[in-house]
Protein backbone atom coordinates (compact mmCIF):
# COMPACT_ATOMS: atom_id res chain seq x y z
CA UNK A 1 0.00 0.00 0.00
CA UNK A 2 2.66 2.53 1.04
CA UNK A 3 4.79 1.71 -2.04
CA UNK A 4 1.82 2.42 -4.32
CA UNK A 5 1.15 5.76 -2.62
CA UNK A 6 4.80 6.80 -2.90
CA UNK A 7 4.80 5.78 -6.57
CA UNK A 8 1.80 8.03 -7.31
CA UNK A 9 3.43 10.98 -5.51
CA UNK A 10 6.72 10.42 -7.35
CA UNK A 11 4.91 10.27 -10.68
CA UNK A 12 3.24 13.61 -9.91
CA UNK A 13 6.62 15.18 -9.13
CA UNK A 14 8.13 13.89 -12.37
CA UNK A 15 5.19 15.15 -14.40
CA UNK A 16 5.33 18.62 -12.88
CA UNK A 17 7.95 20.09 -15.27
CA UNK A 18 5.80 19.02 -18.24
CA UNK A 19 2.80 21.13 -17.19
CA UNK A 20 4.74 24.00 -15.64
CA UNK A 21 4.98 26.00 -18.87
CA UNK A 22 1.17 25.92 -19.25
CA UNK A 23 0.36 27.20 -15.78
CA UNK A 24 0.69 30.23 -13.55
CA UNK A 25 1.43 30.44 -9.85
CA UNK A 26 -1.96 31.17 -8.29
CA UNK A 27 -1.24 33.26 -5.23
CA UNK A 28 -3.82 32.28 -2.56
CA UNK A 29 -5.04 29.51 -4.86
CA UNK A 30 -6.87 26.88 -2.82
CA UNK A 31 -7.13 29.29 0.11
CA UNK A 32 -10.48 27.84 1.18
CA UNK A 33 -8.61 24.73 2.33
CA UNK A 34 -6.73 26.80 4.93
CA UNK A 35 -9.84 27.82 6.92
CA UNK A 36 -9.69 24.84 9.26
CA UNK A 37 -12.21 22.28 10.47
CA UNK A 38 -13.70 21.02 13.73
CA UNK A 39 -15.05 22.91 16.73
CA UNK A 40 -12.25 21.72 18.98
CA UNK A 41 -9.27 22.66 16.74
CA UNK A 42 -10.81 25.99 15.70
CA UNK A 43 -11.44 26.90 19.34
CA UNK A 44 -7.68 26.44 19.83
CA UNK A 45 -6.87 28.80 16.95
CA UNK A 46 -6.09 25.89 14.62
CA UNK A 47 -2.98 24.90 16.62
CA UNK A 48 -3.65 21.20 16.13
CA UNK A 49 -0.88 19.59 14.08
CA UNK A 50 0.66 18.00 17.18
CA UNK A 51 -2.59 17.69 19.17
CA UNK A 52 -4.68 15.79 16.61
CA UNK A 53 -6.00 12.48 17.93
CA UNK A 54 -9.40 12.22 16.26
CA UNK A 55 -11.07 12.13 12.86
CA UNK A 56 -9.99 15.74 12.08
CA UNK A 57 -6.41 14.48 11.83
CA UNK A 58 -7.25 13.69 8.20
CA UNK A 59 -7.13 17.45 7.67
CA UNK A 60 -4.58 18.69 10.24
CA UNK A 61 -2.03 15.88 10.18
CA UNK A 62 -2.73 12.65 8.28
CA UNK A 63 -0.17 10.75 10.36
CA UNK A 64 -2.16 11.31 13.57
CA UNK A 65 -5.19 9.51 12.16
CA UNK A 66 -3.51 6.28 13.22
CA UNK A 67 -3.99 7.40 16.84
CA UNK A 68 -7.73 6.65 16.79
CA UNK A 69 -8.87 3.32 18.22
CA UNK A 70 -12.57 3.46 17.28
CA UNK A 71 -14.41 4.51 14.10
CA UNK A 72 -15.40 8.17 14.14
CA UNK A 73 -17.70 10.45 12.16
CA UNK A 74 -17.72 14.26 12.39
CA UNK A 75 -19.97 16.97 10.98
CA UNK A 76 -19.47 20.75 11.17
CA UNK A 77 -21.36 23.79 9.90
CA UNK A 78 -20.18 27.39 9.81
CA UNK A 79 -21.89 30.53 8.50
CA UNK A 80 -19.98 33.77 8.07
CA UNK A 81 -20.32 37.32 6.75
CA UNK A 82 -23.98 37.58 7.73
CA UNK A 83 -24.73 34.03 6.49
CA UNK A 84 -23.66 34.97 2.95
CA UNK A 85 -21.03 32.25 3.00
CA UNK A 86 -21.58 28.66 4.12
CA UNK A 87 -18.74 26.38 5.14
CA UNK A 88 -19.38 22.68 5.80
CA UNK A 89 -17.22 19.73 6.77
CA UNK A 90 -17.86 16.00 7.06
CA UNK A 91 -15.39 13.21 7.78
CA UNK A 92 -15.21 9.55 8.65
CA UNK A 93 -12.23 7.57 9.94
CA UNK A 94 -11.82 3.84 10.52
CA UNK A 95 -8.98 2.05 12.33
CA UNK A 96 -7.70 -0.95 10.43
CA UNK A 97 -5.65 -3.80 11.88
CA UNK A 98 -3.20 -3.10 14.68
CA UNK A 99 -1.54 0.03 13.36
CA UNK A 100 -3.33 1.61 10.36
CA UNK A 101 -6.27 3.95 9.76
CA UNK A 102 -8.18 5.14 6.72
CA UNK A 103 -10.25 8.28 6.39
CA UNK A 104 -12.36 10.43 4.09
CA UNK A 105 -12.86 14.17 4.66
CA UNK A 106 -15.06 16.52 2.63
CA UNK A 107 -15.00 20.33 2.73
CA UNK A 108 -17.42 22.67 0.96
CA UNK A 109 -17.27 26.47 0.86
CA UNK A 110 -20.17 28.03 -0.98
CA UNK A 111 -21.89 31.30 -1.78
CA UNK A 112 -25.31 30.55 -3.25
CA UNK A 113 -27.95 32.68 -4.90
CA UNK A 114 -25.58 35.17 -6.56
CA UNK A 115 -27.54 37.40 -9.03
CA UNK A 116 -26.38 36.97 -12.64
CA UNK A 117 -27.06 40.15 -14.61
CA UNK A 118 -24.84 39.41 -17.60
CA UNK A 119 -27.82 38.79 -19.91
CA UNK A 120 -30.19 41.28 -18.29
CA UNK A 121 -28.84 44.58 -19.64
CA UNK A 122 -30.87 46.32 -22.33
CA UNK A 123 -31.23 49.67 -24.10
CA UNK A 124 -34.82 50.94 -23.61
CA UNK A 125 -34.53 53.23 -26.66
CA UNK A 126 -33.98 50.27 -28.99
CA UNK A 127 -35.37 47.43 -26.90
CA UNK A 128 -32.24 45.43 -27.63
CA UNK A 129 -30.19 43.55 -25.05
CA UNK A 130 -26.64 44.85 -24.79
CA UNK A 131 -23.37 43.95 -23.07
CA UNK A 132 -21.86 47.44 -22.78
CA UNK A 133 -22.20 48.43 -19.13
CA UNK A 134 -20.85 51.90 -20.00
CA UNK A 135 -23.81 52.65 -22.25
CA UNK A 136 -25.59 55.62 -20.60
CA UNK A 137 -28.96 54.17 -21.67
CA UNK A 138 -28.30 50.77 -20.11
CA UNK A 139 -31.03 49.43 -17.85
CA UNK A 140 -31.65 46.13 -16.08
CA UNK A 141 -34.45 43.79 -17.08
CA UNK A 142 -35.16 42.16 -13.73
CA UNK A 143 -37.05 39.34 -15.40
CA UNK A 144 -33.80 38.25 -17.07
CA UNK A 145 -31.74 38.10 -13.87
CA UNK A 146 -30.80 34.54 -12.93
CA UNK A 147 -28.72 33.09 -10.12
CA UNK A 148 -25.54 31.06 -9.84
CA UNK A 149 -23.32 29.64 -7.10
CA UNK A 150 -19.65 29.88 -6.24
CA UNK A 151 -18.61 26.53 -4.74
CA UNK A 152 -15.27 25.10 -3.65
CA UNK A 153 -14.96 21.40 -2.78
CA UNK A 154 -12.08 19.36 -1.39
CA UNK A 155 -12.04 15.59 -0.85
CA UNK A 156 -9.28 14.08 1.31
CA UNK A 157 -8.46 10.37 1.22
CA UNK A 158 -6.18 9.55 4.17
CA UNK A 159 -3.91 6.64 4.98
CA UNK A 160 -2.04 6.56 8.30
CA UNK A 161 0.25 4.04 9.98
CA UNK A 162 1.95 3.66 13.34
CA UNK A 163 5.62 2.98 12.69
CA UNK A 164 6.46 2.61 16.40
CA UNK A 165 5.00 3.63 19.75
CA UNK A 166 6.57 7.07 19.24
CA UNK A 167 6.37 7.67 15.48
CA UNK A 168 3.41 7.78 13.08
CA UNK A 169 3.25 8.73 9.41
CA UNK A 170 0.48 9.33 6.91
CA UNK A 171 -0.49 10.69 3.51
CA UNK A 172 -3.47 12.47 1.94
CA UNK A 173 -4.54 12.21 -1.67
CA UNK A 174 -6.96 15.05 -2.30
CA UNK A 175 -9.22 16.07 -5.13
CA UNK A 176 -10.24 19.72 -5.52
CA UNK A 177 -13.25 20.88 -7.50
CA UNK A 178 -14.26 24.53 -7.90
CA UNK A 179 -17.02 26.12 -9.91
CA UNK A 180 -18.45 29.56 -10.42
CA UNK A 181 -21.40 29.95 -12.79
CA UNK A 182 -20.59 27.86 -15.89
CA UNK A 183 -16.85 27.70 -15.22
CA UNK A 184 -15.19 24.92 -13.23
CA UNK A 185 -11.79 23.63 -12.21
CA UNK A 186 -10.33 20.34 -10.96
CA UNK A 187 -7.08 19.57 -9.19
CA UNK A 188 -5.27 16.70 -7.50
CA UNK A 189 -2.74 17.08 -4.69
CA UNK A 190 -0.93 15.23 -1.91
CA UNK A 191 -0.09 15.91 1.74
CA UNK A 192 2.47 14.00 3.82
CA UNK A 193 2.48 14.08 7.61
CA UNK A 194 4.41 12.79 10.61
CA UNK A 195 3.64 12.74 14.34
CA UNK A 196 6.32 12.05 16.92
CA UNK A 197 6.32 11.93 20.72
CA UNK A 198 9.92 11.96 21.98
CA UNK A 199 8.78 11.63 25.59
CA UNK A 200 5.55 11.29 27.53
CA UNK A 201 3.01 14.13 27.15
CA UNK A 202 5.07 16.04 24.57
CA UNK A 203 4.47 15.75 20.84
CA UNK A 204 5.61 17.39 17.62
CA UNK A 205 3.94 17.18 14.23
CA UNK A 206 4.47 18.21 10.64
CA UNK A 207 2.09 18.31 7.69
CA UNK A 208 3.60 19.03 4.27
CA UNK A 209 0.58 20.14 2.29
CA UNK A 210 0.47 20.10 -1.51
CA UNK A 211 3.93 18.61 -1.38
CA UNK A 212 4.09 17.97 -5.13
CA UNK A 213 2.61 21.42 -5.93
CA UNK A 214 -1.07 20.99 -6.74
CA UNK A 215 -2.27 21.78 -10.25
CA UNK A 216 -5.80 23.22 -10.59
CA UNK A 217 -7.00 23.22 -14.20
CA UNK A 218 -9.86 25.57 -15.16
CA UNK A 219 -12.28 24.97 -18.01
CA UNK A 220 -11.28 28.39 -19.37
CA UNK A 221 -7.81 27.04 -20.20
CA UNK A 222 -6.13 28.75 -17.26
CA UNK A 223 -4.19 26.49 -14.90
CA UNK A 224 -3.13 27.48 -11.38
CA UNK A 225 -0.52 26.00 -9.09
CA UNK A 226 -1.01 25.72 -5.33
CA UNK A 227 2.43 25.99 -3.79
CA UNK A 228 3.48 23.72 -0.89
CA UNK A 229 2.85 24.71 2.72
CA UNK A 230 4.71 23.27 5.71
CA UNK A 231 2.68 23.17 8.91
CA UNK A 232 4.76 22.35 11.98
CA UNK A 233 3.59 22.24 15.56
CA UNK A 234 4.25 21.16 19.13
CA UNK A 235 2.02 20.44 22.13
CA UNK A 236 2.50 19.49 25.76
CA UNK A 237 0.04 18.08 28.30
CA UNK A 238 0.10 19.01 31.99
CA UNK A 239 -2.04 17.50 34.75
CA UNK A 240 -3.81 20.41 36.41
CA UNK A 241 -6.70 20.62 38.91
CA UNK A 242 -8.17 17.16 38.22
CA UNK A 243 -7.89 17.76 34.49
CA UNK A 244 -5.43 18.16 31.63
CA UNK A 245 -4.04 21.47 30.43
CA UNK A 246 -2.71 21.45 26.83
CA UNK A 247 -0.84 24.42 25.34
CA UNK A 248 -0.05 24.11 21.63
CA UNK A 249 1.63 26.17 18.93
CA UNK A 250 1.75 25.80 15.14
CA UNK A 251 3.56 27.64 12.37
CA UNK A 252 2.46 27.78 8.73
CA UNK A 253 5.42 28.20 6.38
CA UNK A 254 4.38 29.27 2.89
CA UNK A 255 6.31 30.06 -0.29
CA UNK A 256 3.87 32.38 -2.09
CA UNK A 257 5.67 35.70 -1.50
CA UNK A 258 2.87 36.93 0.78
CA UNK A 259 5.13 39.52 2.42
CA UNK A 260 3.05 42.02 4.43
CA UNK A 261 -0.03 39.79 4.22
CA UNK A 262 1.76 37.44 6.63
CA UNK A 263 2.87 37.88 10.24
CA UNK A 264 6.54 37.55 9.32
CA UNK A 265 8.43 36.93 6.10
CA UNK A 266 11.90 36.46 4.66
CA UNK A 267 11.88 37.12 0.94
CA UNK A 268 9.18 34.92 -0.66
CA UNK A 269 8.87 32.71 2.47
CA UNK A 270 6.17 33.71 4.96
CA UNK A 271 5.42 32.54 8.50
CA UNK A 272 2.03 32.60 10.24
CA UNK A 273 1.44 31.42 13.78
CA UNK A 274 -1.35 29.58 15.56
CA UNK A 275 -1.50 29.29 19.34
CA UNK A 276 -4.01 27.42 21.44
CA UNK A 277 -4.88 26.36 24.97
CA UNK A 278 -7.26 23.67 26.15
CA UNK A 279 -8.33 22.63 29.63
CA UNK A 280 -10.08 19.26 29.73
CA UNK A 281 -11.79 18.46 33.02
CA UNK A 282 -11.95 14.68 33.58
CA UNK A 283 -12.55 14.09 29.86
CA UNK A 284 -16.08 15.49 30.26
CA UNK A 285 -15.98 19.27 29.76
CA UNK A 286 -13.38 21.35 27.91
CA UNK A 287 -12.74 25.07 27.52
CA UNK A 288 -10.42 26.51 24.87
CA UNK A 289 -8.86 29.70 23.59
CA UNK A 290 -6.55 30.50 20.70
CA UNK A 291 -5.05 32.89 18.18
CA UNK A 292 -4.95 32.02 14.49
CA UNK A 293 -3.06 32.97 11.35
CA UNK A 294 -5.51 35.70 10.30
CA UNK A 295 -5.05 37.52 13.61
CA UNK A 296 -8.29 36.33 15.20
CA UNK A 297 -8.73 35.48 18.85
CA UNK A 298 -10.91 32.41 19.26
CA UNK A 299 -12.69 30.76 22.15
CA UNK A 300 -14.50 27.47 22.44
CA UNK A 301 -15.94 24.77 24.63
CA UNK A 302 -16.84 21.12 24.39
CA UNK A 303 -18.77 18.44 26.20
CA UNK A 304 -18.26 14.70 25.91
CA UNK A 305 -21.37 12.54 26.11
CA UNK A 306 -21.49 8.76 25.68
CA UNK A 307 -20.22 8.21 22.12
CA UNK A 308 -20.87 11.86 21.19
CA UNK A 309 -18.68 14.98 21.44
CA UNK A 310 -20.26 18.41 20.96
CA UNK A 311 -17.74 21.20 20.30
CA UNK A 312 -18.26 24.91 19.74
CA UNK A 313 -15.92 27.72 18.72
CA UNK A 314 -16.37 31.45 18.19
CA UNK A 315 -14.42 34.02 16.20
CA UNK A 316 -15.13 37.55 15.06
CA UNK A 317 -14.35 39.25 11.76
CA UNK A 318 -15.14 42.71 13.15
CA UNK A 319 -12.56 45.45 13.61
CA UNK A 320 -12.45 49.20 14.20
CA UNK A 321 -12.62 49.69 10.42
CA UNK A 322 -15.36 47.25 9.44
CA UNK A 323 -17.96 44.89 10.79
CA UNK A 324 -18.09 41.59 8.94
CA UNK A 325 -19.92 39.81 11.71
CA UNK A 326 -19.05 36.82 13.86
CA UNK A 327 -18.77 33.15 13.08
CA UNK A 328 -20.05 30.31 15.24
CA UNK A 329 -18.81 26.80 14.51
CA UNK A 330 -20.50 23.73 15.92
CA UNK A 331 -19.26 20.21 15.30
CA UNK A 332 -20.60 16.82 16.32
CA UNK A 333 -18.28 13.84 16.63
CA UNK A 334 -19.70 10.33 16.90
CA UNK A 335 -17.32 7.67 18.24
CA UNK A 336 -18.38 4.02 18.11
CA UNK A 337 -16.91 3.17 21.49
CA UNK A 338 -17.95 -0.46 21.68
CA UNK A 339 -15.72 -3.51 22.17
CA UNK A 340 -16.62 -4.92 18.74
CA UNK A 341 -15.31 -1.76 17.04
CA UNK A 342 -12.09 -1.45 19.08
CA UNK A 343 -8.87 -1.57 17.09
CA UNK A 344 -7.45 -5.08 16.94
CA UNK A 345 -4.56 -5.84 19.24
CA UNK A 346 -5.66 -3.49 22.04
Amino acid sequence: MLKKILFVILASILCFPIVKAQTVWGKYAGEFMAIGVGGRPLGMGGAYVAVANDVTAGYYNPAALARINYPQVELMHDERFGSLENYDYAAVAIPYGKDMSFGLSIIRLGVDGIPDTRNALYDPTTGQYITDINNPNARLDYNQITQFSDQDWAFYLTFAKRYSDKLYYGVNAKVIHENIAEYNATGIGFDVGAWYTPFNRFAVGVNLQDITTTLVAWSTGRNELISPTAKVGAAYQVEFLAGTFTPAVDCDIRFENRQFASEFYIGPVSFDMHAGLEYDFKNIISVRAGYNDIKQFTIGAGVKLPKLNIDYSFATFSSTENDLGNTHRISLTLTLEEPKFLRKGL
